[in-house]
């Protein structure tokens, strides 16, 4: 059975990370979720040179709020791309990717996600021509199954708004090459979408490539980021992305990740999540 999450992004001051880990199990809990995602950022409330005894305490903290937590996400890509024109950038995004999968396997965290790198993205200023951006998510995605395997985490490349896997068949191919059980696809309902796909059809061909869930909605005719919205108030195809899912046997957390904050956004969100579930 899929369990109803909420990402540590959607808590009061979760994307400057900066919200106190216990305020956002306690936050996501009275809201009705099952399951919080846990967000390692540079800095902040949990970052990828927190203490081996800090991640233990936070691992307490997790254990006695009832959730499920078995996710990490990381957006340090956007700042630190992997796929940077500056080599040296490159190098410091590895180092915090590789510190961040150790954090999560420290956490009890079964997978992580990783936005491989950028092309051209509306949230981060990089151009890079896609050849090498490929070549370079390539050789991040090899450092970083290394740390993966060792620790313990599936390593999860998200399909996100990077410029990068337009194409499901590409995306395939990509995780394919790799022949590790350890990676896997971090799949996004509602980023799909932007890309003018149908998120049924790429979740029926990339099956079980798929070891985690986010879910957001989008309105089609905005097309920009403006055009993420509330769930239910968009264009996904709700019924069928679940019939699709469950075909695929996908029986794990579905995190929505719905940003920023706002008063009232979670409880909208999990009566929303508990339609969607029920489709």
């Amino acid at each position: 059975m899929m369990i109803k999450g909420i990402s540590y992004w959607s808590m009061p001051n979760g994307l400057s990370n900066t919200c106190p880990i216990d305020e956002a199990l306690a936050t996501a809990k009275g809201a009705g979720f099952k399951a919080l995602e846990l967000s390692i950022g540079a800095e902040g409330a949990l970052h990828a040179n927190s203490t081996q005894a800090q991640c233990q305490a936070i691992r307490n903290q997790i254990a006695h709020s009832g959730l499920v937590v078995e996710t990490a996400a990381s957006g340090m890509s956007w700042g630190v791309n992997p796929t940077s024109e500056n080599p040296a950038i490159r190098k410091r995004s590895i180092e915090l990717h590789a510190g961040a999968l150790q954090r999560a396997a420290w956490l009890g965290c079964q997978a992580m996600l990783f936005v491989p790198g950028v092309v051209k993205s509306p949230i981060a200023p990089d151009l890079v021509r896609y050849d090498k951006a490929v070549q370079r998510a390539r050789e991040a995605v090899t450092q970083l199954l290394d740390v993966a395997e060792k620790v313990g985490v599936d390593l999860c490349v998200e399909n996100v708004w990077n410029g990068l896997f337009y194409s499901p068949l590409e995306f395939i191919d990509f995780v394919d090459s790799f022949k590790s059980s350890r990676l896997g696809v971090y799949f996004d309902v509602g980023n799909v979408l932007g890309y003018h796909q149908h998120p049924p059809h790429w979740i029926e061909l990339l099956g079980k490539r798929i070891r985690r869930v986010h879910i957001k909605d989008f309105k089609q005719s905005v097309g920009s980021l403006a055009g993420f919205c509330d769930l239910l108030e968009g264009d996904v195809p709700w019924a069928e992305s679940m019939a699709a899912l469950r075909k695929v046997g996908y029986d794990r957390t579905v995190i929505a990740e719905m940003i920023p904050w706002r008063d009232g956004l979670l409880a909208k969100t999990s009566a929303a999540m508990d339609k969607i579930l029920a489709m």
